[in-house]
């Protein structure tokens, strides 16, 4: 399935985001120096282009089809599974901008929630970006009939084209170098 090859991308693309983010770290946690205003860069590509774009695609199309047509998944919890851990990442981020705020404003201490938050949020979506990739995508290409396929194919293909029309795509991509290029 095509739209499982662009989200495995997706996948790959915030990977690298997640070394950054890890290096980005280091620097704080070592008091070497960095820029606080990369941070909610940082935010901005995990909320936009990993949580709006890419789990957008997958909460309101794929996984919600598979809940609709795989019954023995449903039932098992794998996909509620999935869900959970998305709202998990939307908490570390919404806590991440806190820290960012109280260290902003002061606060050296927040360097600590910075870590906290930002390492959470990295170790939370490896693990997770594992399990898509090697098990529910599997899941999907195999369990879902042809006409299901279709359906997320199409509707997915919308979606990409919106965004691409829209530069997301390349807007996140650009960012992702750019920050590569600073902390790695």
């Amino acid at each position: 399935m095509q739209t499982i090859e662009i989200m495995v991308e997706e996948h790959a693309n915030i990977r690298r985001m997640l070394k950054v983010v890890r290096s980005l770290c280091y620097k704080i946690m070592t008091l070497e120096e960095f820029d606080i205003e990369d941070i909610p860069k940082i935010i901005d590509f995990v909320r936009t282009y990993a949580d709006k774009h890419h789990h957008g695609k997958e909460e309101d199309i794929l996984f919600k089809t598979m809940n609709e047509k795989i019954e023995r998944l449903r039932k098992a919890g794998a996909i509620t599974g999935m869900y959970i851990e998305h709202d998990l990442g939307r908490l570390y981020m919404q806590d991440l901008e806190m820290a960012v705020k109280a260290y902003s404003e002061g606060s050296d201490e927040a360097r600590l929630d910075i870590i906290a938050n930002a390492i959470g949020y990295a170790n939370l979506l490896d693990r997770h970006i594992e399990k898509e990739n090697t098990a529910m995508y599997k899941f999907a290409e195999k369990m879902l009939d042809e006409e299901s396929k279709s359906f997320i194919e199409e509707e997915s293909r919308k979606l990409e084209q919106e965004a691409s029309d829209k530069g997301l795509q390349q807007k996140y991509i650009d960012l992702l170098e750019t920050l590569e290029d600073k902390y790695l």
